[in-house]
């Protein structure tokens, strides 16, 4: 797995597969927003981790945990924006 930004690009790929897993239903974009968002979340991740104290490695569980998480949270926000706005 590669380190740094680009791994947690590619573990933000299988956290909007996850994150579309634990929230489905029908988005405004489709698969393809959803694994942007995903991969927005694993960015989040990657840059709030360290300011929380939290040392999370690329490869380990811990990353696709919190990648994962900011999938999820970040879909919860675009889905709420995006029904809105509709």
């Amino acid at each position: 797995m590669p380190t740094g930004i680009l791994g947690w690009l590619l573990i933000g790929l299988v956290a909007g597969a996850l994150g579309k897993l634990i929230m489905p239903g029908k988005d405004p974009g489709g698969i393809i927003v959803t694994i942007l968002v995903g991969i927005a979340g694993a960015l989040l991740a990657f840059y709030l981790t360290p300011l929380l104290g939290i040392e999370v490695r690329d490869s380990s569980w811990q990353a696709y945990a919190a990648a994962t998480a900011g999938a999820v949270v970040l879909l919860a926000l675009y889905r709420m924006i995006m029904t809105r706005r509709v």
